[in-house]
C-alpha cells in the first residue's frame, strides 16, 4: 500500500504557485493577488514607520529632558527667621551637595542659583531664565557640553555667560557680544528696590535640541549669579544627576535622608510623568488603530482566496476525484494564501526599514515640495522628525501581519478542502 506523502509536500507548493502566478483568462486570480500584496505591504510600511517615529519621537524627548535639566531637584521648605521673614534658599550647599554626591547612584550634585530677568541687545528684548552654576558643574550637562551645534568657548565660561540657540537668534547676538540683564529684584536702596542692569560678553551660544530650552536658558556663573541675585552665601536648589534616570524613584528616600529633616524632591518623572504618560496613550491607540489597518489588508487575501476557490472548482474537483485528500486541498490554498502575506509583510518591512533609515532625507524633500515650513519647531518642541528602529517594533509588525495573514487564510482554504467533488465536476 503506497504511503500518503508528507504535508506541504513538494506538488502541493507547484499546484500552489501554479495557482497564484495564472491569469485571469486561465481562471486565477492575479489582479487580486497584486492587490492583497500590495495593501499587506503598505500597510505594514505604515505600521513600522509609525512605530519607528514613535519610539524616535519618546527617545529623543527623554533625551532632551535627561541632557539638559537636573534628573532630580533638591530644595527645602520655607523656614521663618527671627525677623518673621520666610526664606527656602539653602544655606550650607556646599555641605549638603557633598552628601547628596555619597549617596550611592547619583553622579553630581551641583548648587543652582535660578531667576527670571528680561534680556535685551541690538534694540530686541526677550526673556530667559538664568541658572546660575559653575562651569565645572556645567560641564556636566550632557546636552550643554556636547550640544547638537554650538558657537564659541565653554571654557571662558567664567568670564561671561553662556545662551541657547533661539535666545541668541532672537536677539541678534554672537559669542563676543554683549546683552544687558534686567531684574526688577536688583539693588536695595533707602527709597526700595531698584531694577539691576548689568551687561554681560556672550562666551558660548548652544542648542540642545529641544526648543523651550534653547529658547528661555542662559547660564551665568554661579558667583556671579549669586551676586546678581542677591543670593551672597546661599543656593536656590541643588541640581542632581543619577546614572539611571529610569530609577530615579530608587533612591528618593536616600536623597531625602541626606538632605536633611527640611529638604523636598521634585524628579525628572515629576516634571514631565503626565505628558509621557499621554505619550504612552497615544502610542497604544496608534498601535490599534495601525493594526486594523493591517487586518484591512489581510482580509483582501480572504476576498482572492474566495474568488481562487470559486474559478478553481473545477481543478478542485479533478484532484479530489484523482485521490488528493482534503488536507492537500487545505495546504495548497494556505500555500497560496500565506505566501502572498509574507511576500507583503517582508515587502512592507523593507520599506519601513528604508524610511527609518533615511527620514531626514525624506522629510527634506517634503519640506522642499510644500516650500518649508512643514515642522514648526516652537510647536513640536524639537528640530525634526526623529525615527528610531527598534528590533521589537520590527518583530511586533512582523508577528502581526504574518499571523493575522496566516489566520484568515484558513478559513477559505477549509471551504475549498470541503467542496464536494461530485458537485465541482456536475456541470462541467
Amino acid at each position: 500500500m503506497a504511503s500518503s506523502p508528507p504535508p506541504f509536500s513538494r506538488f502541493e507548493w507547484m499546484i500552489a504557485w501554479r495557482y497564484l502566478r495564472a491569469t485571469r483568462a486561465e481562471g486565477g486570480v492575479s489582479v487580486m493577488t497584486w492587490i492583497s500584496l500590495i495593501g499587506i505591504a503598505l500597510a505594514v510600511f505604515a505600521l513600522i514607520a509609525v512605530l519607528a517615529v514613535r519610539t524616535g519621537f519618546r527617545a529623543e524627548f527623554v533625551d532632551t529632558i535627561l541632557g539638559a535639566n537636573a534628573h532630580v531637584t533638591l530644595y527645602q521648605s520655607s523656614a521663618v527667621d527671627e525677623a518673621g521673614q520666610s526664606s527656602r534658599q539653602i544655606e550650607d550647599y556646599t555641605a549638603l551637595a557633598e552628601r547628596v554626591a555619597a549617596v550611592p547612584g547619583v553622579t553630581r550634585a551641583a548648587p543652582l542659583i535660578k531667576g527670571q530677568v528680561m534680556s535685551s541687545a541690538n534694540g530686541r528684548t526677550a526673556g530667559v531664565e538664568v541658572y546660575g552654576i559653575t562651569l565645572e558643574d556645567l560641564r556636566g550637562v550632557p546636552r550643554i557640553e556636547s550640544p547638537e551645534d554650538s558657537l564659541g568657548d565653554l571654557s571662558r565660561f567664567d568670564e561671561g555667560i553662556a545662551i541657547g540657540w533661539e535666545v541668541a537668534a532672537s536677539l541678534g547676538v554672537g559669542p563676543g557680544d554683549m546683552i544687558r540683564l534686567i531684574s526688577p529684584d536688583g539693588v536695595r536702596t533707602a527709597f526700595g528696590t531698584s531694577p539691576r542692569v548689568n551687561a554681560y560678553e556672550v562666551v558660548y551660544v548652544f542648542r540642545a535640541g529641544r526648543y523651550d530650552i534653547d529658547r528661555t536658558r542662559l547660564y551665568m556663573p554661579f558667583a556671579e549669579a549669586q551676586s546678581y541675585f542677591n543670593r551672597e552665601g546661599f543656593a536656590d536648589e541643588l541640581e542632581v544627576m543619577v546614572e539611571d534616570p529610569d530609577r530615579v524613584d530608587n533612591l528618593t528616600t536616600d536623597l531625602l535622608r541626606a538632605g536633611g529633616e527640611r529638604t523636598l524632591l521634585w524628579t525628572w518623572r515629576d516634571a514631565s510623568g503626565s505628558f509621557l504618560q499621554a505619550l504612552q496613550m497615544e502610542d497604544n491607540v496608534m498601535f490599534i488603530i495601525m493594526s486594523i489597518l493591517v487586518l484591512i489588508a489581510a482580509m483582501n487575501i480572504v476576498s482572492g482566496l474566495i474568488m481562487l476557490v470559486k474559478n478553481k472548482g473545477r481543478d478542485i474537483g479533478i484532484l479530489r476525484t484523482m485521490g488528493l485528500t482534503e488536507g492537500s486541498v487545505l495546504r495548497v490554498f494556505f500555500i497560496c494564501g500565506a505566501s502572498v502575506g509574507t511576500i507583503g509583510t517582508l515587502a512592507g518591512v523593507i520599506l519601513g526599514c528604508l524610511f527609518a533609515i533615511y527620514i531626514d532625507q525624506i522629510f527634506n524633500v517634503v519640506n522642499y515640495i510644500a516650500g518649508g515650513g512643514v515642522w514648526d519647531a516652537s510647536i513640536r518642541g524639537i528640530y525634526a522628525v526623529p525615527a528610531k528602529l527598534e528590533l521589537g517594533d520590527v518583530i511586533s509588525a512582523i508577528a502581526l501581519s504574518l499571523g493575522l495573514s496566516y489566520v484568515i487564510t484558513i478559513f477559505p482554504a477549509r471551504r475549498a478542502a470541503r467542496m464536494n467533488p461530485v458537485e465541482a465536476l456536475r456541470y462541467e
